[in-house]
């Protein structure tokens, strides 16, 4: 090998080495660029009067299907449709896709390996895999597919309560933030 090939290999080494120094430097706090944005009191009501019907509506919905741990992965949904409408992990493609595939992908572990600790933790980071592959994010949708999973659901899940309560919340959404002249929802559907 000559002495080229050893540098260039060296090189191509350094770049994989780990170094504790970067790493706990990227851990370090930067300062804030620029402040939290604070809310005015209209659209603080418009939040909550939001999530109020938005989950008072979905909250109903889990209890019929008996599936009441839904309801707090629709209350996570609730905080990003009704409190920060603008960010793209609260847009309907998002909200709606992400618990679909969630569910979809929580069904499907429970029916291949039913209901263990490993199953439930694979019905999550599969979900979280399958919304980040598709672009459609949503946090709250991974609980979605670790619910679908614990409280050992069949296929009618994806339907109802997910997809259609995904629905609701989306359609209050749209009446409630609309109502505001500093909120525009969604900013895109696809």
């Amino acid at each position: 090998m000559s002495r080229s090939d050893t540098a260039a290999v060296k090189a191509s080494q350094k770049k994989f080495e780990f170094s504790w120094r970067e790493y706990f430097a990227k851990i370090k706090s930067k300062p804030r660029e620029h402040p939290l944005p604070g809310i005015n009191g209209f659209d603080l009501f418009i939040s909550w009067l939001g999530a109020f019907l938005g989950i008072s509506t979905v909250a109903y919905l889990t209890l019929t299907y008996d599936v009441p741990l839904m309801v707090a992965s629709f209350g996570a949904s609730a905080v990003l449709i009704y409190g920060v409408p603008d960010v793209p992990l609260a847009q309907p493609r998002n909200v709606f896709f992400g618990h679909v595939i969630s569910a979809t992908i929580g069904v499907i572990i429970y029916y291949l390996f039913g209901l263990t600790w490993w199953s439930t933790a694979l019905g999550c980071s599969l979900s979280i895999a399958a919304m980040l592959v598709t672009k459609t994010t949503h946090p709250p949708a991974g609980a979605t597919g670790m619910v679908a999973v614990w409280t050992q659901q069949s296929p009618q899940f994806i339907i109802t309560p997910v997809a259609v309560g995904a629905l609701i919340l989306i359609f209050i959404g749209l009446i409630t933030n609309n109502l505001s002249p500093r909120r525009s929802y969604p900013k895109y559907w696809f």
